[in-house]
């Protein structure tokens, strides 16, 4: 058991890596370059937001897991940009050999699990995988046509997509995506009114997550670690660490809230766990963009979303118990992979970190925490 954890560990902080990857895509805001952790964040966030439209033999819950790890191989082989000119042959060759690496720090089932998944989505010749390829094809260019003020150059190469690049065929496969794309590159302004429309601007107004900054640091200590590739990375430790949770939980629903559980930080921003906070204030915060947030959604589908939140938050079911702890453990991990972290700067001790996260890992995930339990102590021991 001990050795299986200390692989998925491995893997999860192997997996951090792609926090530092960027993209050619900037964020809505036009801030800085987006990048592929929080972009496989979103991504599986349209699977989720656009779940209704998807076809009777396509599995939502299999497409959300295929984009949660599509761009992993990127930690080797960097982004490649759709409009430069490129060996594609090549590149293929190298995330081949890259997806073998990554997932090969794994347990050996678990690494042919994901690996086949990864190349399931590469081939793209399942009706999952193809419905995952046409939300990869649709996204970036909803990223620049909902920015604040589109860049021309990144509105040149939507134009270029849409005409006889790899988002034309969207023409057919998806076409209100289309539609809505083609309108609003012409600097048309689609009915916003309609289901697609209030799904797509619930999408950008998550991008708003990827520009609230967290406490914990990323494993490199470059800097602070956002809530947008947080949620990706939890909702990939989930994946990965299901088989340890105390209780049977159905791993899908927990996917599911952890990829919009830190929404209203988009209105409130993070309360790092260590930190002082009047916690009435807080959750009344919470509460309340909850309601915006998750009201910018078709009601039915809004509805739906918000109660999986609340269930979250209440964290008394066994997949919000389960989805806590893991969303309690990733901190501590990336804490003691950075010499302590952010423990320093708020002053924990190891009775505070009991207190405040211990008990709810051990709640949802007991073999984990016992697991870290020698690196904490000895950590607490030296500080």
């Amino acid at each position: 058991m001990t050795s299986r954890i200390e692989s998925h560990i491995a893997f999860l902080n192997e997996a951090d890596k792609l926090k530092t990857v960027e993209r050619s895509n900037v964020l809505m805001n036009l801030s800085r370059a987006e990048n592929s952790a929080e972009h496989s964040w979103h991504l599986a966030l349209y699977a989720l937001v656009f779940a209704p439209i998807a076809a009777p033999e396509v599995s939502v819950a299999r497409v959300i897991r295929m984009l949660l790890l599509h761009d992993l191989v990127e930690i080797d082989v960097g982004d490649h940009p759709i409009h430069l000119d490129t060996d594609w042959d090549a590149v293929a060759q190298a995330e081949t050999k890259a997806a073998a690496r990554v997932f090969g720090l794994l347990p050996p089932d678990q690494a042919a699990d994901l690996t086949a998944l990864w190349s399931e989505f590469e081939a793209s010749t399942t009706p999952d995988a193809q419905f995952a390829k046409m939300l990869d094809h649709s996204q970036p260019l909803f990223q620049v046509l909902y920015a604040k003020e589109p860049l021309a150059d990144h509105m040149d190469i939507v134009h270029e997509n849409l005409s006889t690049g790899r988002a034309s065929y969207l023409k057919s496969s998806f076409p209100e995506a289309f539609a809505q794309a083609s309108l609003m590159a012409k600097g048309e302004q689609p009915d916003q009114d309609t289901d697609m429309s209030r799904r797509l601007a619930f999408l950008a107004e998550a991008d708003g997550l990827k520009s609230v900054y967290r406490a914990t640091r990323i494993l490199d200590a470059s800097r602070r670690e956002n809530s947008g590739e947080h949620s990706w990375h939890i909702t990939l430790y989930a994946l990965i660490l299901a088989e340890h949770a105390k209780r049977p939980v159905n791993l899908d629903r927990v996917i599911r809230m952890l990829l919009i559980h830190d929404l209203v930080e988009i209105d409130v921003g993070d309360s790092p766990i260590h930190g002082d906070h009047d916690i009435s204030e807080m959750e009344a915060a919470e509460q309340a963009a909850a309601d915006r947030i998750f009201g910018l959604l078709p009601k039915e589908q809004g509805t739906a979303l918000r109660a999986l939140w609340d269930e979250f938050e209440a964290a008394t079911s066994d997949d919000a118990v389960f989805a806590k702890s893991i969303d309690r453990v990733q901190p501590v991990i990336c804490n003691l992979e950075t010499g302590g972290g952010t423990w320093p700067e708020y002053n924990v001790t190891a009775q505070q970190l009991e207190d405040r996260v211990g008990w709810k890992v051990a709640k949802g995930a007991p073999a984990i925490w016992d697991h870290l339990q020698t690196r904490i102590r000895a950590w607490f021991a030296a500080a």
